[in-house]
């Protein structure tokens, strides 16, 4: 049986490229080779064996997105540990209620984590080993210095069965509470080889990675990860110079990061003329991509680099793709009409169906669910990399899939449609439309509507009162035009509004100075925050 453990492939890179850097941080200035990575994986695996962890114990990473985070990660690959990643941009209690939920037996942690977890016990109450990484105050247990020497360089691990759990993985949380998603290592060796082949990455290329779980696949498919100076959990508020500096330095070829990012970055290159040649191919996920971010690239890039934009979420990703040439030339103009975002055809291996919308669970898969191409339904979806379950979690397990003989369908929670090409239209979020006593309404077609205004840096579509009245909530490029001209410019939306029959039912217009966000991609709108606003105005 083949081992389909992702820290294997470091023992390759090893062989292959050994002085070649793994990762480079650009914030400290240190890197690591390929056969530096694997021997210091091996030295942390076998150290914490030594030191009481056991395999299948779920342990707490709370180490930031850098070397150290990447090579403890892959050390516990190799231990047979399944590591818990919880996002720490969801915030302090957020963040608790997620450790308490995952019952890790072990925590490996910056000293800051561990004198929280001094004061605050409850939710760490599992935890039988501590592991500092840095100095060591009063609390128990090894530093990782002390179990790196304890560790043996010729480490070798166990065969990894394709059932085996890997990683709970914690979502952004930005519609409802994070949930911990169970991979397998079988999940992430699929996950991995779809993309090296569908977006065609090949060893030896240099990575530019902002958020920190593309940070490991990059590594694990033998590309040189290099690492900005940025906050990873406040992608929007990036300094542009930290992401085009090391671009320019390294001749980065590849890169992912969320809308926000990129809209901040484009913005700045094209206003002082920057230009990134060497970047062959972007990603760029996390919430819907505007045509008019895509449109930016013109300027900016070589006309063969690749502007990709997958669609997915934690507990299946990816699921469809859709170039940047594709979307400026033929759907951006149909989506400004209010016809969704188009995020492309189904990677291969993957199927997408889309199904009558419904709030409850769904005990069987039957061919009656699925409706026609063109009708806007729930997007359900069926891959060998798609997650089975959320860790602790059955009820929201059985609401999220729907069986179908030895297999299972995810539902996405998003609303869309199919059009002729097989290609999917993204709508929204299925908990955001408005139910109103003549229609239902969905985000996306609706805000595209008011986004055309050019007062409008983004709209948000809401439900108000019992018998939803709709709303739509602007952020205005500039607050001035909302105190100097309120009535002109409510006027002005109203009558967009009134062209298109997405919005035609829409009769009130309210103003927010600056939208709430995800914490993940910092582009996801905070919808329920929006409508509990409105309810009070």
């Amino acid at each position: 049986m083949k081992s389909c453990n992702i820290s294997a492939n470091l023992e390759r890179w090893k062989k292959e490229m050994p002085d070649k850097p793994a990762i480079i941080e650009m914030q400290s200035g240190t890197q690591i080779t390929f056969k530096k990575l694997e021997e210091e994986s091996n030295l942390i695996a076998s150290g914490l064996l030594h030191h009481g962890m056991k395999k299948g114990d779920r342990v707490l990473v709370m180490v930031p997105y850098g070397i150290d985070f990447v090579t403890l990660t892959f050390a516990l690959f190799k231990a047979g540990v399944v590591p818990v990643l919880i996002d720490p941009g969801l915030g302090k209690k957020n963040v608790l209620h997620c450790i308490k939920q995952s019952e890790p037996q072990g925590i490996i942690a910056i000293p800051l984590v561990h004198a929280i977890k001094t004061l605050v016990p409850s939710p760490f109450k599992s935890i039988q080993l501590s592991v500092t990484v840095g100095r060591k105050w009063f609390w128990r247990g090894p530093t990782l210095k002390q179990v790196k020497r304890n560790g043996q360089p010729s480490y070798k691990m166990d065969e990894t069965h394709e059932e085996q759990a890997a990683a709970v993985l914690f979502t952004s949380g930005s519609t409802g509470p994070a949930k911990g998603v169970l991979y397998t290592h079988g999940m992430f060796d699929q996950q991995t080889r779809i993309l090296r082949e569908h977006f065609g990455i090949l060893p030896g290329e240099k990575d530019l990675p902002t958020f920190p779980l593309f940070g490991l696949f990059s590594t694990g498919m033998g590309m040189t990860s290099v690492i900005p100076d940025m906050d990873s959990t406040r992608p929007a508020k990036v300094n542009p110079e930290n992401i085009i500096n090391p671009i320019q330095k390294y001749q980065i070829t590849s890169s992912f990061g969320s809308p926000a990012l990129w809209d901040t970055v484009s913005r700045y290159c094209k206003n002082n003329k920057v230009r990134l040649p060497s970047l062959r191919r972007i990603l760029i996920a996390g919430a819907p991509v505007s045509g008019s971010l895509l449109k930016r690239f013109e300027t900016i890039l070589e006309r063969n680099c690749k502007v990709l934009t997958p669609y997915g979420a934690t507990e299946a990703l990816p699921i469809t793709s859709i170039e940047r040439h594709e979307i400026v030339n033929d759907t951006w103009e149909k989506s400004e009409q209010g016809e969704g975002t188009c995020v492309g055809r189904p990677v291969p291996g993957a199927e997408i169906k889309i199904i009558l919308i419904s709030d409850e669970s769904i005990p069987k898969w039957q061919e009656d669910l699925e409706i026609p191409k063109g009708q806007t339904g729930e997007i359900i979806v069926k891959a060998p990399w798609v997650t089975k379950s959320y860790f602790n979690q059955d009820e929201v397990t059985r609401l999220a899939k729907i069986p179908d003989d030895k297999t299972f369908w995810h539902r996405m929670g998003d609303v869309g449609k199919l059009d002729e090409q097989s290609r999917l239209w993204f709508c929204g979020r299925k908990s955001h439309r408005v139910i109103t006593a003549l229609e239902t309404l969905f985000t996306i077609p609706c805000e595209a509507i008011f986004n055309q205004h050019a007062d409008v840096k983004r709209s948000a579509l809401v439900g108000k009162g019992g018998n939803r009245e709709p709303v739509i909530i602007i952020e205005p490029e500039c607050m001035d035009r909302v105190t100097q001209d309120r009535e002109a410019f409510i006027n002005e939306l109203l009558n967009l509004g009134a062209t298109s029959p997405h919005t035609r039912s829409i009769k009130k217009i309210l103003f927010y100075p600056d939208f709430p966000v995800d914490v993940r991609h910092n582009a996801k709108i905070f919808r329920e925050k929006l409508a509990a606003w409105a309810e009070s105005q």
